[in-house]
């Protein structure tokens, strides 16, 4: 029993540090953008309405939507956009057509997610940094160079990866929700009339006599549930308990308290609405507070650059990125990785937006489109899961995921307003990551297609060559093939040009599906070819780390022993020409031809040994 409560509290606090960094810094731009806007006047009803909205919207996204509906939709355990595709998928896996259209809009929101990683740790850090233009104008000069050296530090710290530091994330977050609740409180005792703005009645009358603005001001609002979308994403590092506890206990109470407290402020001193976060600080706190809000930002920021790796080595494992090169940081915890490719892309686009748009201000502009898309895909792909895969009443489904589609809708919309005020950019990052995943995919499926059309058949051919037997030299090879029961090109040329054969040979197949983990029970599927020739299938998950070495070892008993020293890898792989009208664009025929040149890190992402050779096949033309 104890051992359980001190489990629970410490998942707690790391879903604390973790899951709700994003949503729990928003506190420093959601007021001040709905406010700055200009759309709002400045009256007692409306700081009432504006709090009362803001107070529903985290009620019915985050409470009703995520932590109670959307967190019940678990792939084993596993969370995020692409386990609900999965699931979604899998749901549908009888009608073919809706599966195709539900994957690719299930990508396409996971394409937009590089784009929400773009913005959200710029407009996070400069926001904090901002701060200090409330201590002095004259630090104005000086925010977006000391930002961009905020980011650069913490993105080159990244290959030392999360282990050493995140133990830290839960207790300096759990520090900075408690000040943001103290600085609420100690202006909601000024004026504790404004805790009346919990009733929806305020946002209701709001939206009565002011829905032009509503409308409008909602694309200001969506900035209070940043990183919702992370509840589910982290559900499989915490679990739903702690995820749930974490919120009502801590999370909305000191959010609540926060933004409350900046009405009151806003009541007695509507000059504040210029900053009005740093605003509730005395004098003698303000530095410190920027100093705590920078390290919030950074921690929010931390665990939205973990997810962009976690996320694009799903997508590897499902087939729509070519392999990259991934550095596991810990010996303990195989989820954490780093990608120098995605590290150092993610913090040139960020420098980018920063560079850009220079204030929190023109970067809450940016933010909501892609955030919002999402929210809108999540709904979506929900509802499928609980109508077709958990078989509930279409009435139930429809009245569950309805409301909330409705809701999301709204918030697109009104983002839809900003697309050429900077909601472009994170659309345009969405835009070229789908197309690069879908391009990679349609032509690893046309390259697949066309080289099982030149393919020869592993069982006959072996019958052809023994027959005369090659010479057969000591060890074992294991031939990589991306397709089974076909000759893979590396055995071929060996035989050309060495003309010998293995004492033992394994033609090994990756197969990676869409559940988040496969057992070691059902790792392998064993074919006997004859003369020591076995035809081996590896099964993995979107989550589990592919092996090949270490997957091989479960051979031991089955008839075939692999001795490290004396085990040789062959990977084949094909020279690709593109040509014109085989079924893509020409402009895409060329990216897929230079993706697939540098995907040579299929040997590192399968943790291969460094004697494993990369034999280059035939060319075969897409």
């Amino acid at each position: 029993m104890s051992a359980s409560k001190s489990s629970l509290a410490a998942l707690t606090l790391g879903a604390i540090g973790v899951v709700y960094g994003d949503i729990g810094t928003s506190v420093l731009y959601a007021v001040k953008e709905v406010f700055g806007s200009g759309h709002v006047p400045f009256t007692h009803d409306n700081v009432y309405g504006v709090l009362s909205i803001l107070f529903w919207t985290l009620t019915v996204i985050v409470s009703l939507k995520y932590v109670v509906l959307v967190l019940r939709a678990d792939n084993a355990g596993e969370g995020g956009l692409i386990a609900m595709l999965a699931l979604a998928s899998q749901a549908v896996k009888d009608r073919p057509e809706l599966r195709r259209v539900l994957l690719v809009i299930g990508i396409f929101g996971t394409s937009l997610f590089y784009g929400d990683g773009v913005i959200t740790p710029a407009i996070s850090v400069l926001s904090a940094v901002e701060g200090l233009e409330v201590v002095s104008p004259a630090f104005r000069q000086y925010v977006v160079p000391l930002t961009l050296v905020v980011l650069f530090v913490l993105f080159a710290v990244q290959k030392r990866g999360t282990g050493g530091i995140g133990k830290f994330f839960g207790p300096i977050t759990l520090v900075w929700f408690f000040t943001i609740a103290a600085l609420g409180v100690s202006h909601i005792i000024g004026h504790p009339e404004i805790l009346g703005a919990l009733s929806p009645h305020h946002a209701l009358r709001f939206m009565w006599h002011q829905p032009g603005t509503t409308f409008i001001i909602l694309g200001a609002v969506v900035l209070c549930v940043t990183g919702g979308e992370a509840l589910y994403a982290d559900m499989g590092h915490f679990g739903k308990k702690p995820i749930r506890l974490a919120w009502f206990s801590v999370v909305m109470p000191c959010l609540t308290l926060n933004y409350f407290g900046q009405g009151a402020l806003l009541l007695e001193d509507p000059e504040a609405v210029k900053n009005p976060f740093f605003n509730m600080a005395p004098d003698w706190l303000l530095l410190p507070l920027v100093g705590l809000a920078t390290m919030a930002t950074v921690i929010a920021s931390q665990a939205l650059i973990s997810g962009a790796f976690s996320v694009t080595k799903q997508a590897i494992q499902m087939g729509y990125l070519p392999r990259l090169n991934i550095q596991h940081t810990s010996v303990r915890d195989t989820g954490q990785i780093y990608m120098p490719m995605v590290n150092w892309g993610l913090f040139a686009a960020i420098v980018l937006a920063v560079v850009m748009f220079k204030s929190s201000s023109n970067l809450a502009a940016a933010y909501g489109i892609a955030v919002t898309l999402d929210m809108l895909i999540t709904t979506v792909l929900t509802f499928f899961v609980i109508r077709y895969g958990w078989k509930y009443p279409l009435w139930l489904c429809l009245a569950a995921t309805g409301w909330f589609f409705v809701v999301d809708i709204l918030f697109f919309s009104s983002n839809l307003l900003k697309l050429f005020a900077g909601g472009w950019f994170p659309l345009m990052i969405g835009g070229v990551v789908f197309a690069l995943m879908m391009t990679w995919k349609q032509g690893r499926a046309l390259l697949t297609e066309a080289h099982m059309a030149e393919a020869i058949d592993l069982s006959s051919f072996l019958e052809a060559v023994f027959v005369s037997p090659p010479l057969r030299v000591a060890g074992t090879a294991v031939f990589l093939t991306a397709e089974k029961g076909a000759v893979p090109n590396a055995l071929l040329h060996n035989l050309k040009h060495n003309k010998v054969l293995h004492e033992q040979n394994l033609f090994v197949t990756v197969r990676n599906h869409e559940v988040p983990w496969i057992g070691l029970d059902k790792r392998l599927e064993v074919e006997p070819l004859g003369h020591d020739c076995w035809q081996v299938v590896i099964h993995y998950g979107f989550k589990n780390d592919p092996d090949v070495p270490k997957a091989l070892q479960l051979l031991r008993g089955r008839g075939c022993e692999l001795e490290a020293m004396t085990t040789s890898y062959f990977l084949s792989r094909d020279t690709v020409i593109p040509t014109i009208g085989s079924g893509m664009a020409p402009w895409r025929e060329k990216l897929f031809a230079q993706m697939h040149h540098n995907a040579g890190a299929a040997a590192d992402f399968l943790n291969l040994p460094s004697n494993a050779v990369i034999e280059l096949g035939s060319k075969i033309e897409i």
